[in-house]
């Protein structure tokens, strides 16, 4: 990996989101002054002098817990301190160094890693508060660094120390190949199983309480098969569920989540069938021009005849009428049946919504649909198109330049998309037209 990967680590609501937030120059962290909103490790990047920094956030670490989630916290921050180059320890100067602070320091000295003491709130200008000089008794090689994530003050300096601290730098390639994929659906889909089950290992919290998944964590994998990004999404319920201030966030994560991906994943859980949020889900997708399939999870626990498939097939396709190019692949994470063929499907859709025609050769079938099928036509006047181009891809965007755009009725624009697909397939990806009338510029849409 040609970013080196540093982790923020400490215990609950001490400000290591904002920083995070601070450090990467973006809002990707969720930040509420609520202990345990953090519950997964997320990844983000920035650049500092030169250097590319995978940064990590990660849960609030509770020394001492038998709750369920902050024990799986606590797991969730040992895996990235054991993937980190660096550690950034966050304290909070405002409660002064506390029991909890002295175990966690004591569990990240027998990681071996150097480790920062970054001691956030510090936000008065002048001398450091007399708090300020406890946290030398922590013990670490590295001096304390005061910062204050929310005003940045302190975070060059931080950042200073983080470079001085990694390793000499390779000369590794970008990785310009990487699909990204983002992964939606309803809570408790099987979202995070499924991805825990293409890694080999426990990536991501699963567990059986609703939203646990609260933010879009970005999790690199390699194979045989390629390269890619998985975005794991929180859960997106309905809206007027949507209450809780954290989950609002959460939802506008998945939304933000589905923009980055160059392929969404839609897991539908097969015990429940698809259901009137698993619509509203794959439009976000549809909407956003995403190449998508989708996934029909826990399929192991169906009792299934020789007709099963077909007719779960079939009530995908009524309910997802506007996205009937999806195709629907069926498995199981639990099991791990068929979930090696997700990775031939988004290779396949990833390069069906990046399929660029040649004008000519668009034309053609242009004007071979026209001959089949004329052009609709209102009050004695008749649609004439005159030719077709390619703007772009991801989605394929098509410009068609005709006489007059409202006799371009819409059926007949379904008619030209189905054509183009009949033709080139473009399975996976919506197809976008813009109808222009003759001259009228094509749009840039790149």
């Amino acid at each position: 990996m040609s970013k080196s990967v540093i982790a923020i680590v400490g215990r609950p609501n001490v400000g290591k989101s904002t920083l995070f937030n601070k450090l990467i120059g973006e809002r990707r962290s969720i930040v509420e002054d609520t202990p345990g909103v953090t519950r997964d490790r997320i990844y983000g990047e920035t650049e500092w002098n030169g250097r590319k920094l995978m940064v990590v956030d990660t849960g609030g670490i509770e020394p001492k817990t038998d709750d369920i989630i902050l024990k799986k916290m606590r797991e969730q921050a040992q895996l990235a301190i054991d993937t980190a180059e660096v550690i950034v320890f966050v304290c909070d100067v405002t409660t002064g160094l506390l029991a909890d602070d002295r175990s966690i320091a004591t569990m990240l000295k027998r990681s071996g890693k150097p480790v920062i003491p970054c001691i956030n709130k510090v936000d008065s200008v002048g001398a450091l508060p007399g708090e300020f000089y406890e946290f030398y008794e922590l013990g670490f090689k590295i001096d304390p660094i005061a910062v204050s994530s929310v005003h940045g003050s302190g975070t060059g300096d931080l950042l200073d120390e983080i470079i001085a601290h990694l390793p000499a730098q390779g000369d590794d390639a970008e990785e310009e190949d990487v699909i990204n994929v983002a992964v939606i659906g309803k809570p408790n889909a099987g979202k995070s199983s499924l991805i825990n089950r293409i890694l080999g290992e426990d990536r991501l919290i699963v567990s059986n309480i609703a939203g646990t998944t609260r933010d879009a964590i970005d999790t690199r994998f390699e194979n045989e098969h390629g390269k890619y990004n998985f975005i794991d999404t929180a859960g997106m319920r309905r809206q007027k569920k949507v209450e809780d201030r954290v989950e609002k966030f959460s939802v506008l994560r998945a939304k933000m989540a589905v923009e980055r991906a160059d392929v969404c994943v839609l897991v539908i859980d097969a015990s429940e069938g698809i259901t009137e949020q698993d619509e509203k889900i794959a439009g976000i997708a549809h909407e956003a021009g995403k190449a998508t399939i989708v996934v029909v999870n826990k399929w192991d626990l169906i009792d299934k005849d020789n007709n099963t498939t077909n007719q779960f097939t079939k009530k995908i396709y009524e309910s997802l009428a506007y996205m009937t190019y999806a195709p629907i692949l069926f498995l199981s994470a639990m099991t791990g049946q068929r979930v090696n063929r997700l990775f031939e499907e988004i290779n396949y859709v990833h390069n069906q919504t990046n399929m660029r025609i040649s004008t000519g050769m668009l034309n053609d079938i242009l004007n071979e649909a026209m001959t089949r099928t004329q052009p609709p036509s209102d009050k004695g006047r008749r649609l004439k198109i005159y030719y077709m181009t390619q703007s772009t891809v991801a989605p394929p965007t098509f410009v068609l330049f005709c006489n007059n755009a409202e006799l371009f009725h819409f059926s007949y624009q379904r008619y030209i998309e189905n054509c183009l697909r009949n033709t080139f397939g473009f399975k996976g990806t919506p197809i976008r037209l813009v109808i222009r009338e003759r001259g009228e510029t094509a749009p840039d849409v790149r």
